[in-house]
């Protein structure tokens, strides 16, 4: 019986977290169990969580309404774009659609569209979330960062979360949302613009 075929084996008898810890209580004996584990197939699947990544920013213009996580937030200034220009949603979608394997927003909502003029970011997530309900996949969490030097984002993150929660339709403790400046740096420093970074984590 070769090492893997032992490792096999002895993972098929393991039926509690109890005699897992027990039988396998040092960390090289936990290494090795993983290694037999990945080697054996018993861990790795296609059928798993699928991460992607999203990036989106907009200038800061006057005589826009500036809406981040479906917030319509006070401010002298707000962010340019074919849509409400919703960096935030914007970003999380991006996430979404790239743990799918699927080209950005862009490609599903192109702002040539004269359907998307002024639109509400929401029907964008509603959308990949629908996209995703199809696979069948199901969202496990979303974490997103905006950047902005002004106006203070924080005292609209509460909303932000349930807002996204909502268009995404799963529970509001799985949404991280944080604001943070650019310490008067670049652009954004600048204030002539609003970034945001999201990481969405998809059950496929």
């Amino acid at each position: 019986m070769t090492a893997d075929d032992r490792g096999k084996k002895r993972l098929s008898q393991i039926t509690t977290t109890r005699e897992f810890h027990r039988l396998y209580e040092t960390p090289r004996s936990v290494c090795n169990l993983f290694s037999f584990a990945f080697r054996a197939g018993n861990f790795y699947s296609s059928a798993m969580v699928h991460v992607g990544i999203g990036y989106d920013v907009h200038a800061l213009v006057a005589g826009r309404k500036l809406i981040l996580g479906g917030v319509e937030i006070p401010h002298a200034k707000g962010l340019d774009g074919h849509s409400d220009a919703d960096a935030l949603m914007h970003a999380i979608c991006d996430a979404l659609l790239g743990a799918l394997g699927e080209p950005d927003i862009g490609h599903f909502f192109p702002n040539s569209d004269p359907r998307w003029k002024n639109a509400p970011s929401r029907i964008f997530l509603e959308e990949a979330s629908r996209i995703i309900a199809l696979r069948p996949g199901k969202i496990v969490n979303v974490d997103a960062t905006l950047i902005a030097q002004a106006p203070k984002l924080y005292p609209h993150v509460a909303t932000m979360k349930r807002n996204i929660a909502t268009a995404l339709k799963m529970p509001e403790k799985h949404v991280g949302i944080k604001a943070t400046t650019n310490e008067h740096m670049g652009f954004v420093g600048r204030e002539e613009g609003i970034a945001a970074m999201a990481v969405a984590a998809i059950d496929l």
